[in-house]
């Protein structure tokens, strides 16, 4: 359940198993000039999203859910509550990435810089050599954004979903180097809220 929880926000320190670059990885097509307008406007919306709040829904890959109430304040601060049956606790602090499992007791963290998330929170989001972007799939309603290690392509992806008119992160999917998917969509999303500092703070609990 933790390792579950770590993809499906984007957490996962990193994406080691070994596997095959196809050639359309390799040597993708050059972007249109209707796919580049969209890639600006998504980073034109990351980059102005202070601060948010509201409903996540995650599916990982085998088919199982879980549900809870999420936070994010830019730069680098992100909390993920999940509903019970779920016994978990994410929450990125600006520096690290802390996991904790009420039921078994286990406390986890992970370099927030080390991880897809980071790009996410950063404070202002830049989709420069680092960072391999591309448009995965557009439709009426929305279009997803494809975000790659530009060095390692085939470590895994971190796929943004946004609504159109007006745009809106709608969620992602994290695709790690088997292709193995964890999808989480976000709902209620509400913007520019005050959130307290104390959010984004999470001590180790365990006696030590």
């Amino acid at each position: 359940m933790l390792r579950r929880a770590v993809l499906a926000l984007g957490l996962c320190a990193c994406f080691t198993a070994p596997v095959i670059t196809s050639p359309a990885l390799a040597d993708p097509a050059a972007p249109s000039a209707e796919d580049r307008a969209l890639e600006q406007k998504a980073q034109a919306y990351l980059s102005g999203l202070k601060g948010a709040e509201g409903r996540f829904t995650q599916t990982d890959p085998k088919g199982h859910g879980s549900a809870g109430r999420f936070f994010l304040l830019k730069p680098g601060r992100a909390r993920f509550q999940y509903d019970p049956p779920t016994a978990l606790l994410v929450v990125a602090d600006g520096a690290n990435v802390s996991v904790y499992d009420r039921k078994l007791k286990t406390f986890d963290q992970y370099p927030l810089a080390q991880t897809p998330l980071a790009l996410l929170l950063a404070k202002d989001v830049k989709l420069d050599g680092r960072v391999a972007a591309s448009i995965a799939d557009k439709t009426a309603k929305g279009f997803t954004l494809d975000l790659r290690d530009a060095k390692h392509p085939a470590d895994g992806r971190l796929l943004l979903s946004f609504t159109n008119a007006p745009v809106s992160l709608a969620g992602w999917t994290v695709v790690d180097a088997q292709n193995q998917r964890t999808t989480v969509r976000l709902a209620n999303l509400k913007t520019a809220t005050p959130l307290s500092p104390g959010l984004f703070v999470l001590n180790n609990p365990r006696p030590h």
